[in-house]
């Protein structure tokens, strides 16, 4: 089943993916990571609204993971990865690196920098599972 980028049942199925057998590879490198972040999709050309998923990250395992529907209930997460749609598309979809897209300034890395640098392997395995969700792009 195809869920849509983004949407409610996207960041659910993506909760299942890191905490399955998809993320496996994400749980190994993330067994001593301990933090949450706020993912920004930012409206542009092709999407016209910004949405934000949280997702709270404990030991390999995703606590929570939802869609902000409330932008008074933002939570305050330890970091923040903020890009436009078309830059979160090609990024689940394999075309951008998680790190070179911050380098190459599609995407902006707002909080611990170093903790995430550090974390490089947890980093791309956090992306790669979302690769692994059958997407449809809306």
């Amino acid at each position: 089943m195809a869920y849509d980028f983004p949407s409610k049942e996207w960041i659910e199925a993506y909760k299942n993916a890191l905490n399955g057998e998809p993320g496996k590879a994400w749980q190994k490198a993330a067994e001593t990571w301990e933090g949450d972040f706020l993912f920004v999709i930012e409206s542009d050309a092709t999407f016209k609204e910004t949405i934000q998923f949280y997702i709270n990250l404990w030991h390999g395992e995703c606590r929570e993971a939802k869609m902000i529907t409330d932008s008074n209930s933002i939570p305050d997460a330890e970091i923040q990865y903020v890009g436009k749609y078309s830059n979160w598309q090609k990024l689940i979809k394999g075309e951008i690196d998680p790190i070179r897209g911050i380098m190459m300034r599609k995407f902006k890395l707002v909080g611990n920098k170093a903790k995430v640098m550090r974390s490089i392997t947890a980093a791309k395995e956090l992306v790669a599972t979302a690769q692994k969700i059958d997407t449809n792009f809306v």
